[in-house]
């Protein structure tokens, strides 16, 4: 266990030392922001078009972190050697690679916090044609991540640490202080025109984004024992869009009894499980029940494709 533990811890704080961790991680929370400061003469539609935009910009950039983090923790430790000198010590290949896939699942799930942030005070900030900009909580969330840069710079320039590790807590830290004071702001003092709150519709939505995130980040990891980032990003793409479709392309025929069908609808992901876009229409609402439910079709998706990455992960050659 310890080993393992050892492991895991390392794997995410190589990840979020990664220059680009932190750049997914502050542009999708300042675009998601940015989304919600923009007329979009929706027809009375523009809160529910910014809530559906946010949520697509948080599924894309997780896909993203979630293919170049897996590449970053294990297939360039596999070309490297670092991968050899860790097995050669009394760690189990399945040890060795549940453990990067913890520390996997932990970086995506801190930069998925970060962006619910973003996506939360987006739904607070959107406004229709007859309102404006919340200027001042703008104001407050850009001011956040400037001091979060500020507070990383210093530590790096005068007490010699590393600028990445420092950044990352600081922008978790300060975008975290952000936006509890935004919340605490009246908004019909300070901007008459503001909405009156945050959608918490939102929480659910991300939680069942960050399940979908965790099974992409099994399908990565899967790929990373056998191809390098660009590979394993063609393929996990591939797996996102024709599961978006999967349930036109196999869904349907599945029902009229094709069992071809039947089979890839079960091997292929559907991440419309995962999207709950529709829900912002109206009152609707999204049951916990059905958060649990998408919860253990995604852990059953994520152990399939790890017994699939260390079925790939046994025989491979790290000479």
């Amino acid at each position: 266990m310890r080993q393992f533990l050892v492991i895991a811890v390392n794997a995410f704080m190589e990840l979020v030392r990664q220059p680009v961790y932190l750049l997914l991680m502050t542009s999708t929370a300042i675009f998601e922001v940015f989304l919600a400061c923009v007329n979009y003469f929706g027809f009375g539609d523009d809160p529910k078009l910014v809530k559906n935009s946010v949520l697509a910009v948080m599924f894309f950039s997780g896909l993203l972190g979630a293919v170049l983090n897996a590449s970053a923790t294990l297939a360039r430790e596999i070309r490297s050697g670092t991968a050899l000198v860790v097995l050669s010590k009394p760690v189990s290949r399945a040890q060795f690679l549940l453990a990067k896939y913890a520390g996997l699942a932990a970086a995506i799930s801190l930069m998925t916090y970060t962006n619910l942030l973003g996506a939360l005070l987006a739904s607070r900030m959107a406004f229709d044609a007859y309102g404006s900009v919340e200027v001042p909580a703008l104001l407050v969330f850009s001011s956040t991540f400037v001091l979060a840069y500020v507070i990383a710079a210093f530590s790096n320039f005068f007490l010699r640490r590393p600028f990445m590790a420092d950044a990352v807590l600081s922008v978790v830290i300060m975008e975290t202080l952000g936006f509890i004071i935004i919340n605490y702001i009246k908004k019909e003092s300070f901007w008459p025109d503001a909405n009156v709150a945050i959608d918490w519709r939102m929480l659910p939505a991300g939680i069942l984004i960050l399940f979908a995130l965790w099974t992409l980040a099994g399908l990565a990891l899967a790929c990373s024992t056998r191809f390098d980032t660009i590979a394993t990003l063609a393929i996990c793409t591939g797996f996102f869009l024709i599961g978006l479709v999967s349930d036109y392309l196999f869904g349907h025929p599945a029902s009229a009894g094709a069992w071809w069908a039947s089979l890839l609808y079960t091997v292929t992901p559907n991440w419309q499980i995962f999207w709950m876009g529709d829900v912002f229409n109206g009152a609707n609402k999204i049951p916990w029940r059905y958060v649990a439910t998408a919860s253990a079709y995604a852990a059953c998706y994520i152990g399939a494709a790890l017994a699939i990455a260390l079925a790939m992960f046994e025989d491979r050659e790290l000479n």
